[in-house]
């Protein structure tokens, strides 16, 4: 009986989510419907080219460039102003020398090529952090990437030289301890641990 129960339960909770995801769908719909609508006939033809474009794409290019685009998202003013400069400069530089460039960031190691997702200064230091933070279950990043935000130079070098030196089993318990620690007494609790 109580098998029964649960299971009338999970259906019911099932359907209910379901139906939240059809009515926030529904709302979506109707803002993009009414999107369309006020679009000129040129700028639906255009967009329509570039959704076939995009369709066109294989999966993991398309996984790519929302992984992209989500880290752009992610980062602040003055790390994208940063990264807008760096890119001017980059288009200024013969052609020769920007392919250069980007074969020097397509044969890095994946794991740093996505650290650099993460921006100039976090990209920079994440060869010495990536010990700490590659293999951090999904739920758990986003905390932990706002954390490395708020952290200075001085305390990502702390950081880095505890990751070294971490053994894989003890990695769980320091990020739950890092992630405790206030940030007005991080830097403390960083020379603590470095000095042990």
């Amino acid at each position: 009986m109580q098998r029964a129960d649960r299971r009338r339960t999970l259906v019911a909770v099932a359907g209910i989510a379901l139906l939240a995801g059809i009515a926030s769908s529904s709302a979506q719909d109707a803002a993009l419907a009414a999107r369309w609508a006020a679009m000129s006939p040129s700028a639906q033809a255009a967009w329509q080219q570039r959704r076939l474009a995009w369709d066109a794409l294989p999966r993991d290019e398309r996984a790519d460039r929302r992984a992209r685009y989500a880290a752009w998202r992610a980062l602040d003013e003055v790390q994208r102003a940063r990264l807008r400069a760096a890119a001017s400069d980059i288009a200024a530089l013969p052609p020769e020398h920007q392919a250069a460039l980007r074969t020097q960031f397509r044969v890095l190691d994946g794991m740093q090529r996505q650290g650099w997702r993460l921006g100039p200064e976090l990209g920079a230091d994440w060869p010495r952090l990536q010990p700490l933070f590659a293999y951090v279950p999904p739920g758990e990043r986003d905390g932990l990437v706002s954390l490395l935000r708020r952290m200075d130079a001085e305390q990502r070098d702390d950081l880095a030289a505890l990751a070294q030196r971490l053994p894989p089993q003890d990695r769980d318990a320091f990020r739950r301890d890092l992630l405790a620690v206030p940030d007005g007494q991080r830097r403390a609790w960083l020379r603590q641990q470095r000095d042990r």
